[in-house]
C-alpha cells in the first residue's frame, strides 16, 4: 500500500509539473490573452499566437485589449514599429480602465507609451503620458537611442501603489510617483486592462502635424510579441486572483539615483 501511495504521489507530482510547464509555455499567447477591439482584418494573430500585427490604411487602424483586468503589476510587451516613412502614425501600448476608452473625461489615470511615426531618416519619438481626470498634460517625450523598426525591443509599464515606471529594454526612462497627498489622483482601486493600437494622428503626431501621412506608403504595420503580465489578475468579483504576485519585486519597485530599487 505504501508503494502504491508513493507511486500515485509521484505520478501526481509529474502531472502537476507538466501542467505548470504547459501553462508557462502558453503565457503570452495572443489567442489566449487578447481580444481584437477594432480594425477587422487589419489585426492579425500570427505564428500560432506568438505574434500580433496591426495595420493602418486610409480607412482604419486597428487595436486589441487584454482579456483580463489587473490591479497593479508589471506589463511587458515587445514591439517592432512601423518601418520606413511612418509620418502621421501612432503606435501605442498602455494600461487603462475599460470604460475610459469611451469616456476619457472620467479618467482616473492612464499610463501609456505612444510611438510617434516619422519621415524617413529622422529619429523615432516616444511619447509618454499619464492621463489623469480627463487631462493629458503630463507628457514627456524622448528620442530612442536605437532603430525600433529593425528589431523587437521590450517596453514595460510597472504600476504599484507607490508609483508608475516606464522602462525600455529594462532601462527606466520615466517615473510618476503617487502624489495623492498633494491632490493628484492615482489609480489604486480600479482594475485596468492592457491596450494597444495603431492609428492615424497626422494632425499632431509628426513635427506638430506639419508632416502628414503619405497614404501611398500604406498599409503601415507594427508587430507585437511576448506579452507578459506579472500582475494581480482581477475577477468579476473585483478581488485579486493572483495573490502569489504579492511578493514580486514590482510591488514596491522604485528608483534611486543609480538603479532600480525595491
Amino acid at each position: 500500500m505504501a508503494q502504491s501511495n508513493y507511486s500515485n504521489s509521484k505520478a501526481f507530482a509529474i502531472a502537476l509539473t507538466i501542467s505548470c510547464l504547459i501553462v508557462a509555455a502558453s503565457a503570452g499567447n495572443f489567442y489566449e490573452e487578447m481580444d481584437i477591439t477594432f480594425g477587422g482584418e487589419r489585426a492579425k494573430i500570427l505564428n500560432g499566437g506568438q505574434d500580433l500585427a496591426l495595420s493602418l490604411d486610409q480607412y482604419s487602424g486597428a487595436g486589441f485589449q487584454s482579456k483580463n483586468e489587473y490591479l497593479f503589476g508589471r506589463f511587458d510587451m515587445q514591439l517592432k514599429l512601423v518601418p520606413g516613412d511612418s509620418a502621421g502614425t501612432v503606435t501605442t501600448f498602455y494600461v487603462s480602465v475599460s470604460y475610459l476608452i469611451l469616456f476619457p473625461s472620467l479618467s482616473l489615470m492612464v499610463p501609456d507609451f505612444e510611438f510617434l511615426g516619422n519621415s524617413t531618416g529622422n529619429p523615432y519619438t516616444i511619447h509618454t503620458n499619464v492621463y489623469s481626470q480627463g487631462k493629458g498634460d503630463k507628457e514627456q517625450q524622448f528620442h530612442l537611442w536605437f532603430d525600433p523598426t529593425a528589431a523587437f525591443h521590450t517596453y514595460t509599464i510597472v504600476w504599484n501603489p507607490k508609483r508608475i515606471i516606464f522602462w525600455i529594454d529594462n532601462i527606466p526612462v520615466r517615473m510618476f510617483n503617487n502624489h495623492e497627498a498633494a491632490g493628484v489622483p492615482f489609480p489604486k482601486s480600479q482594475p485596468m486592462r492592457v491596450y494597444a493600437s495603431l492609428w492615424n494622428a497626422d494632425d499632431w503626431a509628426t513635427q506638430g502635424g506639419r508632416v502628414k501621412t503619405d497614404w501611398t506608403k500604406a498599409p503601415f504595420t507594427a508587430t507585437y510579441r511576448k506579452f507578459n503580465a506579472n500582475a494581480n489578475k482581477v475577477g468579476s468579483n473585483s478581488k485579486s486572483t493572483s495573490s502569489q504576485n504579492d511578493n514580486q519585486a514590482w510591488t514596491t519597485q522604485g528608483l534611486d539615483a543609480f538603479k532600480a530599487s525595491t
